[in-house]
């Protein structure tokens, strides 16, 4: 931990927030991987990703609980502290419905920034909403969502922070219908549309065409929608791409068969190849500069017996 990084805290969330609009003006896809814990954001940042996401779904599944809005307001804002605290990337969050009336949103927006989070997404499902892959779901009117995009907008006292608006009414409404509330969602302030559960790359490329707002993807593993790679998706002209549970389910399902493993076996030793070393830990904990930081502050040397 250095001095300049030590004192840089106050201006950081701006300049997140601006590489953040700066990577979706760029014309280059923007891929943001879910962080399913705060030791796997330096990964992702390692890894070359653009940004950091912070899913509704995987921050409930933490608690033990299905993502049917359980979770609250101050435990997303909590956890989103934590995770933007461990990156210079942009995170991204996901605010559900805004946890209640367009006040609750505005309460919601202004939590998320003093976090430090460079944006959220905000969503037309009624309350309680459920995952954006399930089937009977519901959505609000396009006016009460247009109150929670205002609601934001108004809330937000940076204006670098990035205000999404998603709209689930696909699945619900048809296609037709989601596009145009898609289009009323930007007019009063989103500054980038999610279209959940989109069919197909020609209905990606359908929104891009008729917005003048970046498009996100959400590519999430045993969804409605097929896992388009990166260049097909910005192909269809989408600015921005979502993995928001793929590093949560990797490590579920290695931990499944190792727990299978050690039942069997007795032992741990033939999955120690598989694991990460305690000295790879150690230099994603930056625990030398911890450990550097402490000896230029703390070190002291003991008097004489004089």
């Amino acid at each position: 931990m250095s001095a300049a990084e030590a004192s840089d805290g106050v201006l950081a969330p701006t300049r997140r927030r601006q590489a953040f609009r700066a990577g979706l003006a760029s014309g280059r896809i923007q891929r943001y991987v879910g962080a399913f814990t705060p030791l796997s954001v330096p990964l992702i940042e390692q890894a070359g990703f653009e940004g950091v996401y912070i899913s509704g779904s995987v921050l409930a599944a933490e608690r033990g609980l299905p993502d049917i809005g359980l979770t609250t307001a101050s435990e997303v804002i909590g956890r989103g502290q934590e995770i933007a605290g461990m990156t210079s990337l942009p995170a991204f969050i996901d605010a559900d419905t805004g946890f209640g009336e367009p006040s609750n949103v505005a309460r919601t927006v202004t939590g998320l920034e003093r976090a430090g989070l460079a944006g959220a997404h905000l969503e037309d499902q009624v309350n309680p909403k459920r995952c954006g892959h399930l089937d009977g779901k519901q959505v609000v009117s396009t006016e009460e969502m247009l109150r929670r995009v205002r609601a934001a907008v108004v809330a937000r006292t940076d204006p670098e922070f990035v205000l999404c608006a998603r709209t689930d009414a696909r699945a619900v409404e048809g296609f037709d219908a989601a596009l145009e509330r898609a289009k009323a969602y930007a007019d009063a302030g989103a500054d980038v549309i999610f279209p959940e559960a989109l069919k197909d790359l020609s209905e990606f490329e359908a929104f891009a065409t008729a917005l003048d707002v970046p498009i996100l993807a959400n590519m999430t593993e045993f969804g409605q929608s097929e896992l388009f790679t990166t260049a097909q998706l910005a192909d269809a002209g989408v600015s921005m791409v979502i993995y928001p549970v793929t590093l949560q389910r990797l490590a579920m399902g290695a931990i499944e068969a190792s727990l299978a493993t050690i039942a069997q076996e007795g032992t741990q030793a033939e999955l120690v190849p598989q694991m990460q070393t305690r000295a790879r830990l150690y230099e994603v904990l930056r625990y030398a500069d911890y450990s550097s930081f402490d000896a230029d502050i703390f070190d002291f040397a003991v008097p004489g017996d004089h």
